[in-house]
């Protein structure tokens, strides 16, 4: 496998040594790039930011308006609670969202490189390679998982069941890749297709690609509060990052169902207190089975915890479902006990 770094790099300078790699097939080289400045959304390229435009001008010339990329891109605004922001292909009109990073960020490139024929991760369209940025280009997603959750309150077990062996899949492949997530959340999950029945990765940033697989001892101390594990709290110690994931699905799991994160606090302080002593409740109206997954995962001790190959053969996971489909009119889940399964 071809080094990210080298790949990048060549095709800045214009070498042709890896022309013929999958990933260089996606590279596009910016012979003039118009690099943005990172502020986002609706930047205005130098040509149009002095020409002022008046009320009924404003639609019309939306993309003329917008910074356009390799004159094939238009960047739009931020996607929202993202920190991707939506383009538009200026000859097929196809809207798609991109990523703005530096040059440095080469272990994301390859993290999606060793994923890129994986359902469940978001592929990358394109990469355009700027002076300064990179710009990672993907496939329109349809709705995230965190504002899902939120407007329907919590998810029944069946449809719960559905999305987070999805959730359970994606993280299990970049496992056995190599790949731990770190910043692991229901934000960072988008479905794919606008009945809301498939979920994919947004994209692998902040991902880490462990230069041995079995060894995945981090020290670094990344993640949103409200998933992060006991053990990345402690000061100066290591720890294992797959198991950090395996802590970050119990959240999600528990959120999914409760409609609510299972350590909540304002203040940041208070959080932690509470996360590090790893207690919570969770109500009675689910099911054993779900309280056990729940339980096995939001352990305080890392060892204890199931891992990304094991999670799969726990009873809640395996268990069939009845026929399930997401309807548009169903926004607010009745009281659980009419739709949770029996054990």
């Amino acid at each position: 496998m071809q080094n990210i770094c080298e790949i990048v790099a060549a095709s800045v300078r214009g070498d042709k040594k890896f022309e013929g790699s999958d990933l260089v097939k996606k590279l596009h080289r910016v012979s003039q790039p118009r690099d943005i400045e990172c502020v986002i959304p609706r930047v205005v390229s130098d040509r149009d930011q002095h020409v002022p435009l008046s009320s009924n001008q404003i639609v019309e010339s939306n993309i003329r308006t917008c910074h356009i990329i390799a004159d094939k891109y238009v960047l739009l605004d931020n996607v929202e609670g993202s920190s991707l922001c939506r383009c538009l292909d200026v000859k097929t009109q196809e809207e798609l969202v991109c990523k703005v990073v530096p040059h440095g960020s080469h272990s994301m490139l390859t993290a999606h490189y060793r994923l890129e024929s994986n359902p469940r991760i978001s592929s990358l369209h394109e990469v355009i390679v700027g002076n300064r940025y990179l710009y990672l280009v993907f496939p329109k997603a349809y709705g995230d998982l965190h504002s899902y959750v939120r407007s329907r309150k919590r998810l029944r077990e069946s449809e719960a069941r559905k999305l987070f062996r999805q959730i359970v899949e994606t993280v299990q492949v970049c496992h056995k890749s190599g790949i731990v997530l770190r910043d692991l959340k229901l934000r960072k999950f988008v479905f794919a297709d606008s009945q809301r029945t498939e979920l994919k990765l947004e994209s692998l940033e902040d991902a880490v690609v462990l230069e041995e697989p079995a060894s995945d001892w981090l020290h670094d101390k990344r993640g949103c509060p409200a998933y992060v594990s006991p053990e990345i709290l402690k000061v100066g110690a290591n720890y294992s990052g797959k198991a950090a994931d395996m802590w970050s699905l119990g959240v999600i799991l528990y959120t999914m169902l409760v409609g609510r994160y299972p350590f909540n606090d304002s203040d940041h302080a208070n959080l932690f207190a509470k996360i590090s002593r790893g207690h919570f409740v969770i109500p009675d109206c689910l099911t054993s089975r779900a309280k056990c997954l729940i339980k096995s995962l939001l352990r305080k001790e890392p060892s204890e915890r199931l891992t990304s190959d094991d999670i799969l053969y726990h009873p809640w996971l395996a268990k069939e479902d009845r026929d399930w489909q997401s309807r548009a009119c169903d926004q607010l889940v009745p009281e659980c006990s009419l739709y949770d399964d029996e054990d």
